[in-house]
């Protein structure tokens, strides 16, 4: 970059307006943010920059993260770090095809053949026009492009510090093919595997979904009392909330401790309906206190189903289909023409139909016991659905993650004790999830917008699958097998006799983003790039995803480089409404960022997004974006007036005890300042640096102002004027991480380059510091606004004239007091100032005017 800046003098009447649009350009002409990468890794600082999804847009919970990590960048950049500060778009996956199903009023068919020629209704109807996979892509493609324009020119208008010049999506070909290479070795490692086995199923949008995409929802639900018959005749009550599962009851189980059904463990009853005989076994999950304690396990119903289902052994019996409806033919085991015949009533009918039907055959085998019994009840959920999840038995591809290995998941254990945490008690969300895993990571996704599965399957002589797989070289990544050809293959192979055929799932969008620092950092395409910033030093995010973001990401990390893949983890918190409930787009309750900027400015919003504590939930705050706005017009207005008494000529001697008390003071505040921000505590630093602006602003300089206009002399007047400089200077380097605006503009007055490039002001205030007391800064402090509050009490003006101020108090601060007695008196108007000792731990005033 260069360092020049415009050096337009300071302006009659500042003002924030403009600021923005003046700014912005400038930043991106000069490359004031542009990564040098040829900085050596120990010089870079490295974000692994949050991609936001951009199939919507922004709420002001994204502006309120999002600044917090700038906050940060700014300050490594300013430290003399090269900041590898990039910015990603997360534009796959579901979101993104239903915006483009809505928005361009189409649906993806993959048996039709790509229409090159294919143009989308100007104004979509109601009937959505089936297109083919790849003019689907292409439509995914062409609308999240506009999307990420309108994302990029907020964020510019925000002030983030990023490199431009450096960003990615997560649909792109380089993310694509380091997905698709990460797969590849973990498939050649084992880490990756295909199984058939009971799976999360959303029958809306047809796909399979993760243990990290639940939601629980709460929905009305009953308990339906059934009967079934025991080998001796004697009837057992059963309760269940899900009477339509009957037919795919597979057995019944109660706690190995229920004294009630010792003696039924290890025979067998009869289904009501159907007559399916099943076993009565003894399982731990069963609860004695639930229902009549006896429950019946079907394949499936839930995830308890499913661990029954797994560690007892059971057959399998299902009922459900892809789309959420009963299968047309009954399972194995319902033979008899009873049996036959109940089914078919169920065939084809959805699960809430079933359960009506299901009701009538139970009643009318006298197998209903009273009325269902209504309740509320949490049921699972795909984050972004609306309909209950059913569980299918499918084929999917997985992802070990120590759900089923003790010894990966005590490894990712020590990972999660070995990241350093900002806040520290986050650790505990990423410890009860690793520890509360359930099984390993399902990567595939029944879906069309993502990265493919990367594999082929040979064919045998009937032209039909085979479980052998073709991989294809990491050269050739990203390819698509649905379009690509395998090396050795012709395009006339496909779905042939001793062909092949492709493997039809994309993968879960999160196997993507847990690749962030991979794809951001070119892994694999640009290694000199990724060895000077990986591993990454921050990993910025939400702690709701810490289970899904930041956990999938610990995990590819571990797996293929052993190691993490940042050092420190900083958590944001929730934006909450005024009722203090979480903002959301699905909640209805956000509040766009655009209108706030262009009401109150940047520089104002950001204030009130760094004045959040790490990992806090925040109330959206007008009040505090006002208070920010006061603040950037503060830093205006004092460094037209610092500049105005003389400040920011060559450096003179400081020699006055209440200057050299101001740079000590100032010391102290940098380098507490420093600290809390290499701490991520953003908001404390923000905090101790405008506590330390404002006794600046309110008291310092109007202590010295008559000095620094020469009335105590030359030699005096050079030292506040030196002495307001190097303070001036200080503060304003210290507040640029917040509000770049703003001090970028005051700087501009006076300084060349830009206040973003300046040396971090730590070490120059060190030196300051060993000459000043800082104490004497309090001292005249209190005397200055006792005698403003007699003032103001009296309803006289700042500038009346003070008779007598008597100071009363104990020796040493009566001392102090005389050392800055010039600048208070002339400051006071105090025509006579008294100094008495007395027993006592403050100073007391008496003031006669």
């Amino acid at each position: 970059m260069t360092n020049a800046s415009p050096r337009p003098g300071v302006p009659d009447k500042p003002t924030l307006d403009g600021l923005e649009a003046k700014w912005a350009p400038f930043w991106d002409e000069q490359g004031v943010y542009v990564f040098d990468r040829s900085a050596a890794r120990e010089q870079v600082f490295s974000i692994d920059t949050p991609p936001p999804t951009v199939s919507g847009s922004l709420h002001v919970g994204h502006v309120f993260s999002y600044t917090q990590t700038d906050a940060v960048a700014r300050f490594q950049r300013m430290r003399g770090k090269q900041v590898f500060y990039p910015m990603g778009w997360d534009d796959n996956g579901l979101p993104t095809e239903r915006r483009v199903q809505n928005y361009f009023g189409v649906r993806c068919e993959p048996s039709l053949p790509y229409d090159p020629d294919f143009t989308p209704p100007e104004n979509p109807g109601k009937q959505q026009i089936p297109v083919s996979r790849r003019n689907f892509i292409e439509l995914c493609e062409r609308l999240t492009i506009e999307d990420e324009k309108v994302f990029e020119s907020l964020w510019r208008r925000l002030g983030l510090s990023v490199d431009w010049g450096h960003t990615y999506q997560t649909i792109d070909g380089n993310a694509r093919a380091v997905s698709q290479r990460m797969f590849l070795r973990n498939l050649a490692r084992g880490e990756a595997y295909q199984a058939e086995a009971p799976t999360l199923w959303d029958i809306t949008f047809q796909t399979a979904v993760a243990q990290a995409e639940l939601e629980d929802r709460e929905r009305p639900s009953a308990y339906h009392h059934i009967l079934f018959e025991a080998d001796s005749g004697q009837s057992l009550e059963i309760a269940t909330t899900r009477p339509e599962l009957l037919p795919a009851c597979v057995a019944v189980v109660a706690h190995p401790e229920d004294e009630r059904y010792q003696k039924l463990f290890g025979t067998s009853v009869r289904t009501p309906v159907f007559g399916v005989e099943v076993p009565v076994l003894a399982h731990r999950l069963a609860d004695p206190e639930k229902g009549t304690g006896l429950v019946m396990v079907c394949t499936f119903g839930d995830t308890t189903d499913v661990v029954w289902w797994r560690e007892l052994d059971l057959a399998t019996r299902c009922v459900l289909g892809r789309d959420g409806r009963f299968l047309p033919d009954p399972p194995t085991g319902l033979d008899t023409d009873k049996a036959t015949a109940a089914y078919a009533q169920l065939a084809g009918a959805t699960a809430h139909t079933a359960r009506e039907r299901i009701v009538e055959l139970l009643r009318a085998d006298d197998a209903l016991v009273g009325e269902p019994r209504h309740f509320n009840h949490m049921v699972k959920f795909y984050e972004k659905g609306d309909k209950p999840l059913e569980i299918v038995t499918s084929r999917q591809w997985y992802l070990r993650n120590g759900g089923r290995d003790v010894e990966v998941r005590e490894q990712l254990l020590a990972r999660g004790r070995e990241l350093a945490w900002h806040p520290e008690h986050m650790h505990n969300r990423y410890q009860s999830w690793v520890e509360g895993l359930a099984g390993d990571w399902l990567i595939s996704r029944q879906r069309y917008f993502g990265v493919p599965v990367p594999v082929w399957y040979r064919c045998d002589s009937a032209g039909n699958a085979t479980d052998e797989l073709i991989v294809p070289s990491e050269d050739a990544l990203p390819i698509d097998p649905t379009s690509d050809v395998p090396p050795g293959f012709t395009s006339a192979q496909r779905d042939a006799p001793g062909g092949f055929t492709g493997d039809p799932d994309v993968m879960d969008t999160w196997a993507t983003s847990s690749l962030t620092p991979q794809i951001a950092g070119c892994w694999g395409s640009d290694d000199d790039l990724f060895q000077r910033v990986y591993p990454m030093d921050l990993r910025p995010q939400a702690h709701e995803i810490i289970r899904t973001w930041l956990f999938s990401t610990v995990v590819r990390s571990e797996l293929e480089h052993g190691e993490l893949p940042w050092s420190n983890a900083a958590i944001s918190g929730w934006i909450l409404d005024p009722d203090r409930k979480k903002m959301s787009k699905s909640k209805g309750n956000v509040v766009t960022p655009l209108d706030l900027l262009d009401q109150h400015g940047s520089d104002a919003v950001r204030y009130w997004a760094v004045s959040a504590r790490p990992g806090t939930d925040t109330a959206f705050e007008v009040a505090q974006m006002k208070i920010g706005r006061r603040l950037a017009i503060k830093v205006l207005n004092a460094t037209k007036f610092v500049l105005g008494l003389g400040a920011g000529a060559p450096q003179a001697e400081v020699t006055e005890p209440i200057d050299q008390a101001l740079l000590a003071r100032l010391a102290q505040v940098t380098g507490e300042a420093t600290a809390l921000l290499e701490g991520y505590d953003y908001a404390r630093a923000l905090e101790v640096t405008e506590r330390c602006f404002w006794a600046f602003c309110d008291d310092y300089v109007e202590l010295v102002k008559n000095r620094a206009y020469g009335d105590s002399g030359d030699a005096g007047a050079e030292s506040a004027r030196a002495t307001l400089s190097q303070a001036l200077s200080v503060l304003l380097r210290l507040l640029a991480p917040y509000l770049p605006f703003a001090t970028e503009e005051a700087w501009s007055w006076w300084q060349d380059g830009s206040v973003h490039r300046a040396q971090w002001p730590v070490e120059a205030s060190a030196d300051l510091s060993s000459k000043g007391d800082a104490s004497l800064l309090d001292v005249a402090a209190s005397a200055i606004t006792a005698i403003r509050k007699a003032k103001s009490s009296a309803q006289l003006s700042m500038r009346a004239e003070v008779a007598k101020v008597t100071a009363r108090g104990p020796a040493g601060l009566l001392a102090a007091l005389q050392r800055v007695a010039p600048d208070v008196r002339s400051a006071g108007r105090v025509a006579e100032l008294i100094f008495e000792a007395v027993e006592s731990e403050d100073l007391a005033y008496e003031i006669v005017l």
